[in-house]
C-alpha cells in the first residue's frame, strides 16, 4: 500500500529544508532505516532514513527545491500491505463506492508559518461557512509579527467551521478551520490523466505553437510561487513552473493556471507582455554575461543565512569590546609532543585545542561571570553551571558552532574524544541538533587557516568569545636577558560590555594563559 512520508521536525524552528540529494529513486527497493535523501536546513545537513521496508513511489520534491516540514517528502509502498490490498479488492469494489461518496470531517491545524512564530492575527477570512472551496484555493490571511501569509486548503469539500473571527490570535499548532472533504478522492487523478493526455495530444497536432509560447514566457514566473500541491501536478505534467503565468497574489500559481498553460490559455488577467519584454532582455544580458565579464546572483540560504542574521543581532545589539595579549605555548606543545603518540595508540587524537578548551574550562570557574548569559532587556543575568564551550568549525556547509558539553567535569581525553567527533560532524554538516544548543561561551581557531589578530563577534546571547591566531615561532627575551625562539600565539577576546568590564577580561585572560604556559599548574587545577 502506498505511504506518503511526512517530513517530520528536525530541529528546533526549523519549517522548510532544501532537498540537497535523493539516495534512491522512484522504483527502488529500499530497507528500513535506509537513507533516502540528504536535506539542508539553515542549521546543519541531515539524513532522512526509511521508516519501513518497501518500494519508493514517487519523490515529492527534486533535487535543489524546498520541502516544508509536516509535508509529504516521498511515498512509499510498504512492503506486505499491497499483497493484501490486492487480494481484496475485488470484494469490496461495492464498499469502496460507497465510502468514496460519504464525507469526512477534518480540522486544519495551523502550520508553522516562520521560524519562532507561535501564534498570528487573522486579517481576513476569504471564505465563509458553508463555502465550497478547492484544494489549495486560500482560506484566510492571517499576520504574524514579521509578514501577511496567505493560508491555502488542503483538500476540496465544504467549509464547515471558523474557529477564529477576523481580528482574533490563532495559535500555531491549533485547529483553524474545521471542513467536511468531499469522498470522491480518485476524481482529481482522473483530471490528471486527462490533462496528461491532452498534453500530449497538443504537443503532436500543434508543435509549433506551444513551443512559440513557452519560449514567449520563458521568465514570466521567475520566483514561481506554488504550493506543494501544485508543484507536484507541475511535474506530473513536466510543466516548467518558470513559464506558467500565475493568477493570484503577487503572482501565486494555482492548479488551474498549470491547466490553462497545458491547453495553451493564458489567463484574461495577466498582461503578459511586458514580462515577456523582460524575459527577453534577461536571456540576452545571460548570453552576454557567459561570453565575457557580467556578474552572478546567488541566494543566500541555509547555514549562511542564518549566520547573516545572528552576527547581525549581535553586533546591533551587544557593545563589543576587544582585548589581544600573546600566549607561550613553548612548555604546553613539548607537554603535548611527548603524550601524542601514546595516546594515539588508544585512538585519542591529541591536539593543542583540549588543552585551550580545558584551561578555559577551569578559568571560568573563578571567572563565572564569562559563563553566563544576559537577557534582552539587559535586565537579567544568569549564570550556568555547565560549561558548555562551543568550537567554531568551518564546514562545507558554512560555519558551524557545535559545543562540547559540561567540560568543568571531564578530562583532556574526555575533551579531546569529544572534539574528534564534533570536528568530523560538522565538516560534514551532519552535527546533531543537541549538539548545536545551549552553548555558554565559544572559540574561534582563526589561526588554523591563517591571520594572528581578529574581532570576532559574539556568538549571542553568549557574553564572550576569543579568537586563536596562528601559532609563529618569535624571539623573545628570557629570564637572563637572552634573545631565544619562543612559541607563540596571539590571542583576541571580545567581551559583551554591558557585563564584563576590561579589568574582568584582562584578569580572566592571566589565569586561562598562566594554565596554558604552565601545564603542571593546569593539571594541579583539575585535581
Amino acid at each position: 500500500m502506498a505511504k506518503d512520508f511526512i517530513l517530520p521536525d528536525i530541529g528546533e524552528g526549523i519549517v522548510e529544508c532544501e532537498v540537497v540529494e535523493w539516495l534512491v529513486q522512484e522504483g527502488d527497493t529500499v530497507s528500513e532505516d535506509q537513507p533516502i535523501c540528504d536535506v539542508m536546513t539553515d542549521k546543519a545537513l541531515v539524513q532522512i532514513p526509511a521508516v519501513h521496508d518497501g518500494v519508493i513511489s514517487k519523490l515529492y520534491y527534486l533535487k535543489g527545491e524546498i520541502a516544508k516540514v509536516h509535508a509529504p517528502l516521498f511515498a512509499m509502498d510498504v512492503a506486505g500491505e499491497s499483497i493484501s490490498n490486492e487480494v481484496v479488492q475485488e470484494p469490496v469494489q461495492a464498499e469502496n463506492k460507497t465510502n468514496d461518496a460519504a464525507d469526512v470531517v477534518e480540522d486544519f491545524i495551523l502550520p508553522d508559518i516562520g521560524e519562532g512564530i507561535v501564534e498570528c492575527e487573522i486579517v481576513d477570512w476569504l471564505v465563509a461557512e458553508g463555502d465550497e472551496i478547492e484544494e489549495d484555493q486560500a482560506v484566510c490571511d492571517v499576520m504574524t509579527d514579521k509578514a501577511l501569509v496567505q493560508i491555502p486548503a488542503k483538500y476540496t469539500g465544504t467549509v464547515k467551521k471558523l474557529y477564529y473571527q477576523k481580528g482574533e490570535i490563532a495559535k500555531v499548532h491549533s485547529p483553524l478551520f474545521q471542513m467536511t472533504i468531499a469522498g470522491s478522492a480518485a476524481k482529481p487523478s482522473v483530471d490528471i490523466n486527462q490533462a496528461v493526455v491532452k498534453a500530449q495530444t497538443n504537443a503532436v497536432a500543434e508543435k509549433v505553437a506551444p513551443v512559440k509560447t513557452q519560449q514567449a514566457a520563458k521568465v514570466i514566473n521567475q520566483k514561481a510561487v506554488a504550493s506543494p500541491a501544485v508543484r507536484r501536478k507541475a511535474r506530473e505534467l513536466d510543466v516548467d513552473l518558470t513559464c506558467v503565468p500565475g493568477s493570484g497574489k503577487n503572482g501565486r500559481i494555482y492548479k488551474q493556471d498549470i491547466e490553462e498553460f497545458v491547453k495553451g490559455e493564458v489567463p484574461n488577467t495577466i498582461d503578459t507582455s511586458p514580462l515577456n519584454s523582460d524575459a527577453s532582455q534577461s536571456a540576452v544580458q545571460n548570453q552576454t554575461q557567459n561570453q565575457s565579464g557580467g556578474v552572478r546572483v546567488e541566494k543566500i540560504k541555509g547555514i549562511k543565512a542564518a549566520m547573516a542574521k545572528q552576527m547581525v543581532a549581535s553586533v546591533s545589539t551587544i557593545p563589543h569590546f576587544t582585548f589581544s595579549d600573546e600566549i607561550d605555548l613553548t612548555q604546553l606543545i613539548a607537554l603535548r609532543s611527548a603524550l601524542k603518540e601514546q595516546y594515539k595508540a588508544q585512538g585519542v587524537k591529541l591536539t593543542m585545542m583540549p588543552f585551550f578548551v580545558k584551561a578555559l574550562s577551569l578559568a571560568m570557574k573563578e571567572y563565572p561571570v564569562l559563563n553566563s548569559k544576559v537577557n534582552d532587556e539587559c535586565s537579567e543575568l544568569t549564570y550556568y553551571n555547565d560549561h558548555n564551550i562551543g568550537i567554531a568549525v568551518d564546514s562545507k556547509i558554512g560555519l558551524l558552532v557545535p559545543n562540547i558539553k559540561s567540560c568543568q567535569s571531564k578530562s583532556i581525553i574526555d575533551v579531546a574524544n569529544d572534539l574528534t567527533r564534533l570536528t568530523h560532524s560538522a565538516r560534514e554538516g551532519r552535527v546533531a541538533p543537541d549538539d548545536l544548543k545551549g552553548g555558554t561561551i565559544s572559540i574561534s581557531n582563526i589561526g588554523a587557516i591563517g591571520g594572528t589578530i581578529a574581532s570576532p563577534i559574539i556568538n549571542k546571547p553568549e557574553v564572550a568569545i576569543v579568537a586563536l591566531g596562528k601559532l609563529q615561532h618569535l624571539p623573545r627575551f628570557d629570564e637572563s636577558g637572552q634573545v631565544v625562539s619562543k612559541a607563540i600565539m596571539q590571542v583576541s577576546w571580545s567581551g559583551d560590555h554591558r557585563v564584563i568590564d576590561g579589568g574582568t577580561i584582562a584578569r580572566f585572560n592571566n589565569l586561562w594563559k598562566s594554565y596554558l604556559e604552565n601545564p603542571s599548574a593546569m593539571m594541579m587545577a583539575m585535581s
